[in-house]
């Protein structure tokens, strides 16, 4: 358990949290239905947040994926392919912040199921490729 780190696992599990939600929410239409139509003032506001959030994902996911390029491919340790995998999670995650955006932007609820399960997903399999790469022993 102390190589694998009790972060990774929590991933794991915030990961599973995201899709069991999902799944939830897409059977509960009148709260999906609320989520994705509150008053137009609040709406505009959650769009400009999932944007900026979605902008910043992206920017930091560049920013992990250029570090990686640094290093050439045959020199890779855990912690360049941790730096890869962690870039790759974060332009899943803007994905999924401009899913829920446009959920409140038009006002239907799909989008939002449709971010929860990519969220969901992506931090599952980023979670295991992580704990697979601190396996390693060179993370």
């Amino acid at each position: 358990m102390s190589g694998v780190g009790r972060g990774r696992l929590a991933w794991l599990l915030l990961g599973g949290l995201a899709l069991a939600a999902g799944t939830l929410l897409g059977w509960n239409g009148t709260l999906l239905t609320t989520i994705a139509t509150p008053p137009t003032l609040i709406r505009a506001f959650l769009v400009g947040v999932a944007v900026v959030v979605a902008l910043w994902c992206l920017a930091e996911a560049v920013r992990r994926l250029e570090a990686g390029r640094e290093v050439p491919a045959a020199a890779l340790q855990g912690r360049d392919m941790a730096q890869l995998v962690r870039g790759v999670r974060y332009v899943f995650l803007a994905v999924a912040a401009m899913s829920a955006a446009a959920g409140w932007l038009v006002g239907h609820p799909l989008p939002f199921i449709v971010a929860l399960v990519i969220a969901g997903v992506d931090i599952l399999e980023t979670s295991f490729l992580l704990v697979v790469v601190s396996l390693r022993g060179d993370d």
